[in-house]
């Protein structure tokens, strides 16, 4: 048994929202849900009729004629109302989110409160607002000119598996703060986590139709997307799905912010200190089970520091304890899905195809109590080359790939062109020189230095660049400006 308590041992038939009801779908397609520890079904979740589906962007075109006039204090008073809803449910989202996905308790409370600052950030973006405006008197004679901003419209949200509520909070509050609806797509990974979120939100008070949800797959999302109500489209998630959905906001003229894959590196420079580098190393390569788009794949080593920092590694990564999440002694949780286990599984086999080696091989790892769950064990590969496929492509698994280097410069040029991902990178090191080239010259969206993480705080927008951000803004803050066009009015006073 878990340490600490599930919210729920079955969830039952989940749910959509829609204008302002938790409703039963028509649906006859029904999905099973397993908790990714034990494999056990715990909900059993609809995907949205094109009727369903159509019936939601309407309640949430409907409700925009009415939110978009609310004023700029009361819509702020909902969102600083709905900060504390996740604060009161903070422990219970953060159970939820553990048991759905399978990060470990300390990793759902890091992934909650993330939620908590960019509802904070959207809060600030509010009272920014009259800021952006700008006036300008007797522009010519007689004629005063101002540029306002306002808000676009309803919009589809669609968020990934790996990150179900920080990347829900990477876009809603934001559309709310504009004035926009949202209509919200989960990942069909962990929907209790994303059924939870859209409920404590609607605890709020939004009037019915701001926040709605449904489940749908590809075809029902790029439906949503084409209705002519619909302004644009908020995603996380794949480049495939990412790309195809971008090509329908070309088409259709509509606005979007489509972040995709990652293949992030980190360079570790003979002055770095090894033993921080180690600790700094196992949570970027091997927290929330190597599932997040700021994680690492591949470690450059500089100079002559590979073999020490490789043995210091592999120590360090034997000892991570794999369990539940919900045990409060476990370090690594399980994969989020049998399918998310064996595609990592089958990435592997291809690494050690094209000529890598295993040093340590955590494929088939025996967890006590939990003979059924999704787990992988931290794994580690040496003998990679940059040109090799796998050194290209993202793992999403609990995956570090060592790579000898043998110069900054070297490392810099990797980056930039050997993959087409332009997420992050990180540079270890003690010299401010080194740094500042790093910063300076590599030709990604989110820069690390002496961190293992280039993780944005929620004011800043999630920088990336290249195939892994397409559209008209970035996320979090920077989303405003999707959400939100600009009107230049020119008058004559007589």
């Amino acid at each position: 048994m878990p340490s600490l308590p599930e919210v729920k041992k079955d969830y039952g038939r989940q749910k959509f929202l829609i204008n302002g009801e938790w409703v039963d779908s028509k649906s006859e397609k029904l999905n099973d849900n397993l908790n990714p520890a034990t494999g056990e079904v715990i909900s059993q979740f609809p995907e949205a009729t094109e009727e369903e589906a159509r019936h939601t962007v309407k309640a949430a075109y409907e409700a925009f004629k009415t939110w978009s006039n609310y004023p700029i204090r009361d819509r702020a008073a909902m969102l600083f109302d709905m900060r504390a809803k996740f604060e009161e449910h903070f422990d219970e989202l953060c159970r939820v989110l553990s048991q759905d996905h399978g990060r470990t308790i300390g990793e759902a409370q890091g992934s909650v409160r993330r939620v908590i600052e960019n509802i904070e950030s959207a809060c600030s973006a509010i009272y920014a607002l009259p800021k952006q405006n700008e006036h300008v008197m007797q522009l010519a004679r007689d004629i005063d000119q101002y540029l306002t901003w306002e808000p676009l419209g309803p919009f589809l949200i669609i968020t990934p598996g790996n990150i179900p509520m920080h990347s829900w909070s990477s876009f809603v509050p934001y559309a709310l703060a504009a004035g926009c609806t949202v209509v919200v797509s989960p990942s069909r990974q962990d929907p209790v986590a994303a059924e939870y979120i859209n409920r404590v939100a609607q605890e709020a008070g939004f009037p019915p139709g701001v926040i709605n949800m449904i489940h749908g797959g590809r075809e029902i999302n790029k439906g949503i997307l084409s209705q002519p109500e619909i302004k644009g489209v908020g995603f996380i998630g794949s480049n495939r799905a990412g790309h195809e959905l971008f090509e329908i906001c070309g088409k259709l003229r509509k606005t979007s912010s489509i972040n995709g894959n990652g293949k992030n590196h980190v360079v570790i420079m003979p002055d770095a200190n090894l033993d921080e580098g180690v600790q700094w190393m196992l949570r970027s390569c091997f927290g929330m089970g190597g599932q997040r788009c700021l994680g690492v794949d591949n470690i450059v080593l500089i100079g002559d520091i590979y073999d020490e920092f490789k043995a210091k590694f592999v120590e360090a990564a034997k000892a991570i304890k794999l369990g539940y999440g919900l045990n409060q002694d476990t370090e690594l949780g399980p994969m989020a899905t049998r399918n998310g286990k064996e595609n990592v599984v089958k990435w592997i086999e291809e690494a050690l195809s094209e000529g890598a080696t295993m040093v340590l091989d955590g494929r088939n790892p025996e967890v006590e109590n939990y003979p059924n769950g999704f787990f992988l064990a931290p794994t580690i590969i040496d003998d990679v080359h940059v040109d090799m496929e796998t050194a290209k492509v993202e793992s999403f698994g609990p995956v570090a790939a060592l790579i000898r280097g043998s110069s900054l410069e070297e490392s810099i040029e990797w980056i930039n062109t050997k993959t087409y991902l332009g997420h992050s990178a990180c540079i270890l090191t003690g010299s401010g020189s080194n740094a500042r080239k790093f910063i300076r010259e590599v030709n990604v969206g989110n820069v690390g230095v002496n961190i293992g993480v280039a993780q944005p705080y929620a004011f800043f927008p999630l920088g990336s660049r290249r195939d892994s951000f397409v559209g008209t803004a970035k996320s979090r803050m920077a989303s405003m400006r999707m959400f939100m066009d600009e009107k230049t009015v020119c008058t004559r006073w007589v």
